[in-house]
């Protein structure tokens, strides 16, 4: 790999309504035909996790061969507590207080209804979110979501951990004293399927990221309280789970797995297949738990391919509104 990565997008911090503020990056979309897109990381990442799909997604389709495709402003949040967000102003880490902030994101952008696109943690965020606030969502994309499984792996064994009373904090103060390029390292076999797809330069600035997070007095506390959170919700009875939310969910969804992701099993891929209502669902190959890093063009082939059946529909149900072209679908 010898192109340089495009730089990760500047931001601002942006303040809400009872969680305080979020500092949120913008990628601008080069196309007048644009529609806005909310981007939310997961457990332990950040708003620089989109970078590289926020740009492929910001660009007019390959060739202009469908003009009527948008582009897409994009804008990724930091999680309250992760990237550059403070903690929140409320101290509540649910993935319903998560989802408030996305909420409240929208809501003062005042650019609704967005195209939603979490990862992990995120997932599930934008999935309650996509549940409780249809109005605000015009699709979602779900990559590696964390919906409830409770499958024992030993990966998501080892998040686990950070849930037990003392133990949690234990192991994280043991793993800070590891030099941050073996973390980083560790970190990255962990979640792609081949680690050597990371271009150098964003192993660097995830290296600088773990640095800087090691001087945050609160990191700790924020994983804990997040891997908590989630654990929560993966216990959750019935008709407040995530599946149920999954259930409610009406806009158009596409749900990508990664075929060698080690946290999330892609054999949940026929589950989510038949409880979401209007799901297109893939397992892409060789990819592992964060598809849109490891493999952003493919996960913009397939957001695009959701945008245009979204189009279509749209076009069909206008021909059908109008008099006299409901039966003209070949006379043009």
């Amino acid at each position: 790999m010898t192109t340089e990565p495009v730089p990760v997008w500047p931001g601002e911090f942006v303040g809400l309504p009872d969680v305080g503020n979020v500092f949120v990056r913008s990628a601008p979309a080069l196309s007048g035909n644009a529609q806005p897109a909310v981007f939310v990381h997961g457990l332990g990442g950040a708003s620089t996790n989109w970078t590289d799909l926020m740009d492929v997604l910001r660009r007019p389709a390959a060739g202009g061969s469908k003009p009527d495709l948008p582009a897409l402003h994009g804008e990724a949040l930091d999680l309250p507590g992760f990237g550059y967000s403070p903690v929140p102003a409320d101290g509540d880490y649910s993935v319903t207080g998560r989802a408030k902030a996305v909420i409240g994101l929208i809501e003062q952008r005042r650019n609704g209804p967005v195209h939603l696109i979490g990862n992990s943690l995120g997932g599930a965020v934008c999935t309650r979110v996509a549940a409780l606030r249809p109005d605000l969502i015009r699709t979602l994309t779900l990559i590696s979501p964390a919906l409830p499984d409770l499958w024992p792996r030993p990966l998501p064994l080892r998040v686990s951990v950070l849930c037990a009373p003392g133990l949690g904090a234990w192991a994280l103060r043991r793993v800070g004293l590891i030099p941050a390029e073996v973390r980083t390292a560790t970190v990255v076999k962990d979640v792609y399927a081949d680690p050597a797809l990371m271009h150098p330069v964003r192993y660097a600035e995830a290296t600088a990221e773990v640095l800087r997070r090691d001087e945050l007095d609160y990191h700790n506390e924020v994983m804990i309280a997040s891997a908590r959170a989630l654990i929560a919700e993966y216990t959750r009875p019935g008709p407040l789970s995530l599946w149920r939310d999954a259930a409610r969910v009406s806009a158009p969804t596409l749900v990508l797995y990664g075929s060698h992701d080690r946290l999330v099993r892609s054999a949940l891929a026929g589950r989510a297949a038949r409880v979401f209502q209007r799901a297109r669902v893939v397992v892409l190959p060789q990819t592992g738990h964060v598809a849109m890093m490891e493999r952003p063009t493919w996960v913009a082939r397939e957001i695009r391919a959701l945008l245009s059946s979204v189009a279509r529909a749209q076009r069909t149900a206008a021909r059908r509104s109008v008099p006299g072209l409901a039966g003209a679908g070949g006379a043009g």
